[in-house]
């Protein structure tokens, strides 16, 4: 059983990441921190976000938003740089068809314990073995417009109805629905579902929201955290045979949700 309330875990996990654009502007994603077993020992920690928050921030760097307990027992917000692109270019691993990327993070002290385990993130057989239905309430966690739930730099978390069936095999259905407002700065957010006493299933991560007609639809799609895991056994690969980072523009995946098939032209409803 876990020590704390899973969403609690999950909420430690979530970082902001913003890059500054001028005085007035800033381009805001959302990620958060996984621990894996290095192939050699050790631990490897990484931010997992969607890969279009980082394409889209211009610069080198980002700031990733810590948080930390002081002395005094309250939480400060401590942001840092970490250099996502050089001269040479992205710093990135990214998964060649998903919008999913991962970069190694080093932790400040008073973060170290914030990353949760791969072994939290589904597999192929998760949603079937575990019986997820849709209907099922998930939980994403994310920075809307570049807000936090308080001045220390939280996540604010949010629910919604898993909306779509079937939901494997990923090969087939890479995304899946969730009945949730998904808004700029939700990017790259967790998507979970939180079980009392048992730790929490990392379903995916949020990757956009659905319009159609420039109609917001009050959809969010979800890739699947399968791909999260693909991206980072991509990683350990290349990091082992000294390859560079794996990156490039982002190719989509098939579209969720899409037109009934074998119809054409405009519809309306009664």
């Amino acid at each position: 059983m876990l020590d704390v309330d899973p969403s609690v875990a999950m909420i430690k996990a979530t970082v902001q990441i913003d890059q500054p654009i001028n005085e007035a502007k800033r381009m805001v994603g959302t990620g958060f921190l996984v621990s894996t077993p290095k192939p050699g020992g050790g631990v490897e920690v990484v931010l997992v976000t969607a890969a279009h928050v980082f394409e889209k921030m211009p610069a080198q760097q980002v700031r990733l938003g810590w948080r930390v307990m002081n002395a005094k027992g309250d939480w400060v917000y401590t942001p840092e740089f970490l250099t996502i692109r050089s001269t040479s270019g992205p710093l990135w691993y990214q998964h060649p068809s998903q919008d999913i990327a991962v970069i190694p993070v080093e932790l400040p002290d008073g973060f170290r314990e914030a990353a949760v385990p791969d072994a939290w993130l589904a597999d192929d057989v998760s949603f079937t073995v575990q019986h997820i239905d849709p209907g099922d309430e998930m939980m994403t966690l994310g920075y809307p417009h570049g807000l936090s739930a308080n001045i220390a730099g939280f996540p604010i978390l949010r629910a919604g109805r898993l909306a779509s069936y079937p939901l494997s095999p990923s090969t087939r259905y890479p995304t899946f629905l969730i009945d949730l407002t998904a808004v700029p700065g939700n990017s790259g957010g967790p998507v979970y579902l939180s079980r009392a006493g048992a730790h929490p299933l990392i379903a995916g991560v949020l990757i956009k929201q659905v319009e159609d007609d420039n109609q917001r639809l009050e959809l969010g799609v979800v890739t699947d955290a399968v791909f999260v895991r693909e991206t980072i056994d991509l990683m350990l690969k290349a990091q082992l045979s000294g390859q560079a980072p794996r990156s490039g523009a982002t190719v989509p995946a098939p579209p969720a949700p899409m037109k009934t098939p074998g119809t054409s032209g405009d519809m309306t409803g009664n």
